[in-house]
This record gives C-alpha cells, structure tokens and sequence, in this order.
C-alpha cells in the first residue's frame, strides 16, 4: 500500500499533466539552487518547474495517460509544466541551457504528444502566439485592402469606359454632321 504523501504527490503531478498545455523534462545535475531560481523565472508567467522524483512522476503520467517519457526519467529530474504558451518555456529552457551547460533538456509532450530534446528547441524557435496572430492579422487586412481596391476599380472602370463610348460616339455624330 502506498504511503498517503506518496499518493498525494502522484495524484498532485498527475492533476499537472491534465492540466498542462506542455510539460518539458530536464534533467538539472550540477545547477545551484540560485540557478534554478534563475531558470524558473526565465520561463515566463505560465510555467512552473518542478524538482520531480522519477517513480512518482513516471506513475503520475501514465496515470494521466503519457507512457512516452518513460524512457526519460532517469538521473536528477525536474519538469517545467506550462499552461500558456509553451513557446516562451522552451526559449526559457534553451536560452538557459546555453548559458548553463549542466541543464539537459531530455524531451516533453505538447497536447499529448512526445516531443524529442530537438523537437523543443525547434519550438523555442518560433514567434511567440501573439506574434503570429500580428502576422496572421496583417496579412488577411492586406488581402481586405487589396479586394477593396478591386471592387472599387471595377465601377470606375465601367464609367470610365462607357464614357469613352460616349465621346466616340459624339465625335461619329459631329464628324458625320459636317
């Protein structure tokens, strides 16, 4: 039988997992508890990390229905669960590696999804949501505009057409008038 703060701490990183957008796994051998306070508020508003035992955690997320990190709890873990964007945890996570060499990134799940070390750094590669959104907005008022000045040419078009006729016709009335 399980002791109750075991349980307690399995059903508390489970609940984690539910409730997490992304966890990442790292492992953090030779970083000074100073760095981990560094390191936690790299990772923005909507992440927390966590200092992990890997039985209890390896339970608590197949418990919650990940079987793909198994492989990855061995040696000093921690994980960085995130409920916003998992973007700006990654850029945390690798602009902090590369200043500290003792942090590995061993790998994570985005959406239920396994994610390789490189997969995570792949992300910390990308704009952040919002400025996506920018983008995306951007581009679809351009594509507005560019209809807008479409649909405006086509009647001035036409007027400027039909009034052509209308000269050439008045210049054929005065030329045959003469």
């Amino acid at each position: 039988m399980a002791r109750p703060d075991k349980a307690a701490a399995v059903a508390e990183l489970t609940d984690k997992f539910r409730t997490s957008n992304a966890a990442m796994l790292t492992e953090y051998r030779g970083l000074t508890v100073a760095q981990l306070k560094t390191l936690r508020r790299s990772l923005g508003e909507n992440a927390t990390y966590a200092v992990v035992k890997n039985t209890l955690t390896k339970i608590a997320a197949n418990e919650a229905g990940i079987d793909t990190l198994d492989d990855l709890f061995a040696g000093p873990s921690a994980v960085a669960f995130v409920t916003g964007d998992p973007v700006e945890a990654a850029k945390g996570l690798r602009d902090f590696a590369k200043d500290n060499p003792a942090l590995v990134i061993k790998g994570g799940v985005l959406d239920g999804k396994a994610l390789s070390a490189d997969e995570i750094k792949k992300l910390a590669d990308l704009e952040s949501r919002e400025v996506l959104l920018a983008k995306l907005a951007g581009a679809m008022k351009a594509k507005q505009s560019q209809a807008a000045a479409l649909f405006q040419a086509l009647p001035s078009k036409f007027v400027r057409t039909a009034e052509a006729l209308r000269a050439k016709k008045a210049e054929a009335e005065q030329g045959g008038a003469e």
